[in-house]
């Protein structure tokens, strides 16, 4: 069974946070834990937070193996934006785009690798 958690219109463009999504996924949760710890990114907090809110959704629906729950998807989908104007020269004014991001996880266990038989 799969365990999500989502943050929906993170304060952060969906680029800066997609590198650091890449990192993760595929990893065990408290691997994927240990390594966004040392990210000096902002992005990396946000997504730590996360992946822990998906940890405790886990240990709420008593899941049976927690410590090998592994980040199937993180997904870093974009928001809606702020739209800002910026006086420029000469009477003109150029757009700002303030961008927001939806950030997912999903955990799930690892399943088992079966091994196909040798053939004879």
């Amino acid at each position: 069974m799969a365990y999500t958690a989502t943050h929906k219109y993170a304060r952060i463009s969906p680029r800066k946070v997609r590198a650091l999504a890449d990192l993760v996924r595929g990893k065990f949760a408290d691997e994927a834990l240990d390594i966004l710890r040392f990210q000096p990114h902002r992005g990396a907090r946000m997504l730590e937070k996360v992946i822990k809110s998906a940890l405790g959704n886990a240990e709420h629906q008593q899941a049976p193996g927690v410590d090998d729950l592994v980040v199937v998807d993180a997904r870093i989908d974009g928001g809606p934006m702020f739209k800002r104007i910026r006086p420029r020269a000469r009477g003109m004014a150029f757009g700002i785009k303030r961008r927001m991001s939806h950030i997912k996880v999903k955990l799930d266990s690892v399943a088992p690798e079966t091994t196909a038989p040798a053939a004879e």
